[in-house]
């Protein structure tokens, strides 16, 4: 049964990042992948709070499922983060690449922690 709530998480959140990115990249004229990155940190903020939740057992495991194996594995994306950073180097946007890799991984990592703190303060 954990397959249907990963499929039913995947059908909101692959669309969510659809819809997310685009909105965020129509809202900025740069080279930066700023919807990539939106994406990516609101995904690894989500999940650091679910998973914070579900190890204070404010969550059933089966919320884990849906949504950070479902949801967030399709709101984040790090497919197109490695591609727009390669796009990034190949156009010669030397800065604008490592900037993308510096950025995405310590606001990602940042995003779990905080979440998780936020879970724990909330319900441990």
């Amino acid at each position: 049964m954990n397959w249907l709530l990963v499929v039913v998480g995947a059908m909101v959140g692959a669309p969510l990042r659809y819809l997310i990115g685009r909105a965020v990249e129509a809202r900025n004229d740069t080279l930066f992948p700023w919807g990539t990155f939106t994406v990516n940190v609101a995904g690894c903020l989500v999940l650091g709070l679910l998973t914070g939740a579900v190890t204070c057992g404010a969550a059933p495991s089966s919320v884990r499922v849906l949504v950070g194996a479902g949801l967030c594995g399709t709101l984040t994306t790090y497919s197109a983060f490695s591609y727009e950073t390669v796009r990034l180097a190949e156009m010669g946007a030397r800065f604008y690449a490592v900037a993308n890799v510096l950025a995405s991984v310590t606001s990602s990592i940042g995003a779990v922690f905080i979440g998780a703190a936020l879970a724990e303060a909330m319900w441990a």
